[in-house]
């Protein structure tokens, strides 16, 4: 049907952005003759109709995101980010980002795009501090959603199924055989660490194993997020040490592969590692890292089309909308002997 067909369908069938149909589709610069053609013509051949003008929702959209996100290995947020960017633009809006420090968490300061009057509504990227978090709700009139962070039903937040993937990850551990699984994850650093770290535990209580608190591994600073591969993955002595861990993202498996190998375990032959998220941000690791892919289109889209009800309804109440991601297994954990069965 015509009116089902978007642009991100029309640019997933010629492999380019949305932004480029978007360009395409409105004449703006950019965009090469003969390619703006190709666009066109698929366009008219899947039925595409292109909304009036004055349909268009022409909304400026407010991204608001923290610091200690967007530096070290937290770019995930850019990838995200640049997503819900994207999904503006097939919405006819324009979004402005803004990174806050933690000096303006801190005092507790209005975001620029929205002390300017510039933005119809905020979407906040990843977790501010509770404090801050709170005067904003209190203090801004206009939507606010939450993309991979704390809210409630009220306020509105699309998030990812951290239990559920950190409790897949770890039954799949104890499927291959594994009895003595390590969790790397600086609980209480983000609830996202948190919560995998709970999907972990379900799965230890459900097999009878018991929880060995030497066997949790920081990974990060809880003061500033970063991840410290230097002073912290600090693990059990060889008596001690698990047969496999769960990390609670990619760039932290990766950091654990390569402080294994050099240490002297093979990965997964002496030790299996498994991660979360399937975003390594440009960490080298020489093993394909086995993970829970998160589906970050889906995440943007998801909390795009919830601010622009808000937008249209101000007393709309959209919930918490929970995202399952998909097991992607690779070759960085090895099976050791038959499934270990639940309780």
């Amino acid at each position: 049907m015509a009116g089902e067909v978007r642009m991100s369908d029309i640019a997933s069938k010629l492999g380019v952005s949305t932004v480029t149909v978007s360009k395409a589709m409105s004449g703006q610069k950019g965009v090469s003759e003969e390619l703006r053609n190709k666009i066109l013509s698929l366009a008219h051949e899947m039925g595409y109709e292109k909304k009036s003008q004055s349909n268009i929702e022409n909304h400026n959209i407010g991204v608001v995101v923290a610091e200690r996100f967007l530096i070290q290995s937290q770019s995930f947020y850019w990838k995200l980010y640049q997503e819900i960017s994207q999904c503006c633009i097939a919405n006819g809006c324009l979004t402005f980002l803004e990174v806050v420090s933690p000096e303006t968490e801190e005092i507790r300061e209005l975001p620029q795009i929205v002390a300017q009057g510039k933005a119809d509504g905020v979407i906040i990227i990843g977790n501010l501090t509770t404090e801050y978090l709170n005067y904003l709700e209190n203090n801004i009139n206009i939507p606010i959603v939450l993309a991979d962070g704390k809210g409630d039903k009220e306020t509105g937040a699309v998030v990812t199924d951290n239990i559920g993937g950190g409790y897949e990850m770890t039954n799949y551990l104890f499927n291959l055989g594994h009895r003595k699984i390590g969790y790397v994850g600086t609980v209480l650093a983000t609830p996202s660490i948190e919560e995998r770290f709970l999907g972990y535990v379900k799965s230890l209580i459900e097999h009878g194993i018991p929880f060995e608190e030497k066997w949790i591994i920081d990974d990060r600073n809880k003061e500033d997020g970063m991840v410290d591969s230097e002073h912290l993955f600090k693990l059990p002595d060889k008596k001690n040490m698990p047969t496999a861990f769960f990390c609670n993202c990619d760039v932290t498996a990766a950091y654990m592969i390569n402080k294994l190998q050099k240490l002297g375990y093979k990965v997964p032959k002496d030790i299996s590692v498994v991660g979360f998220d399937d975003y390594l941000n440009g960490v080298y690791v020489d093993t394909p890292i086995t993970t829970y892919r998160l589906n970050i289109s889906k995440m943007a889209s998801t909390v795009v089309n919830m601010m622009l009800t808000k937008i249209k309804n101000s007393s709309h109440s959209p919930g918490i909308s929970v995202l399952s991601g998909e097991f992607v297994e690779r070759s960085s954990a090895a099976s050791i002997g038959s499934p270990v069965s639940f309780l």
